[in-house]
């Protein structure tokens, strides 16, 4: 666990002062361990959701966890709501906490090899595309991954060595939530059907696929900067670029317009509007008081902005 702390931190030069985002359980119990022992001054940063009763005692417990391990901590009280059900909406309440938090230094999250399966697993059934296939990065400032390589079995055991009893989140034994049926039912499953290494193989999936989708993600952003006329697109030009490409310029200026993450199906439609023939226009967003569209106007790709 420290070595693969340590590795990341030298590699990518990140100093010696570290926040964890730690919420009680094996795998950032695990990580906040590790990160002590690679000899990193760690402050645990433990953000309780209020979503379940006795939130609050267990964020106190795993603050005092950290403590007792030799890391500050510091505990993080968030409302959750907003859009896209509660696991998007605690995830956003739980990154603007951290990140408001971290006073500058980076922030290391206990996502596990385990995880990273599960999440291409996700991104394959759901057809999102190359760049959810990719996975999670070691690091995206200011978020570090130390841990993509290590089973969750093996932070259970490091907790367990070390005398510290996790917290075990209820929600990740619910059926109610996709992940949690995930990794009790479908993942065995497919160990069992194909032999076992299926988690490594994932993995190893999205690790390859990844350099791939970087390229082709610089790629685009250098041809967006010769289609792009003022906050519109130049629709012959777009339209002449790979498909590859094109649809990945297309999502770029969607997302520095503010959409939020545009699905495959939004950006095949926006995609259309490119042909020259084509007329109307593609809802991409807003929000209570204003509709945004994409619209085919003569020789430019533009967004509308309506108000309802």
């Amino acid at each position: 666990m420290a070595r693969a702390v340590a590795d990341l931190v030298d590699r990518l030069d990140l100093g010696r002062d570290v926040c964890v985002g730690l919420s009680g359980g094996p795998d950032s119990l695990a990580l906040t361990l590790g990160a002590l022992r690679a000899g990193l001054t760690t402050t645990a940063l433990v953000v309780d959701h209020g979503l379940q009763q006795g939130s609050a005692d267990v964020a106190r417990r795993a603050a005092s966890a950290a403590e007792s391990a030799g890391a500050r901590a510091r505990v993080l009280t968030v409302t959750v709501d907003g859009r896209g059900g509660p696991e998007a909406a605690a995830r956003r309440a739980r990154r603007a906490a951290l990140d408001d938090a971290r006073d500058g230094l980076p922030v290391m999250l206990g996502h596990t090899l385990d995880d990273q399966a599960e999440t291409v697993l996700l991104g394959l059934a759901r057809g999102s595309g190359p760049r959810s296939v990719a996975g999670m990065v070691a690091w995206a400032d200011p978020w570090a991954r130390p841990l993509l390589g290590v089973r969750r079995a093996t932070t259970v055991a490091a907790c367990a060595e070390s005398g510290l009893t996790p917290w075990s989140d209820p929600h990740n034994d619910d059926p109610r939530f996709v992940r949690s049926r995930l990794r009790a039912e479908v993942m065995p499953t497919m160990e069992d059907v194909l032999g076992g290494g299926v988690a490594e193989a994932l993995s190893r999936t999205a690790d390859l696929l990844r350099d791939d989708v970087d390229l082709l993600d610089a790629m685009a952003a250098d041809a967006m900067a010769t289609v792009v006329e003022g906050d519109a697109l130049r629709r012959v030009g777009v339209a002449a670029l790979p498909r590859p490409l094109r649809r990945r310029v297309i999502r770029l200026w969607l997302l520095a317009a503010g959409a939020t993450e545009p699905t495959a199906r939004l950006v095949a439609a926006v995609d259309a509007l490119t042909d020259d023939t084509a007329h109307g226009t593609v809802a991409v967003g807003g929000d209570v008081g204003v509709r945004v569209n994409a619209v085919a106007d003569g020789e430019l790709l533009r967004l509308r902005r309506d108000r309802r």
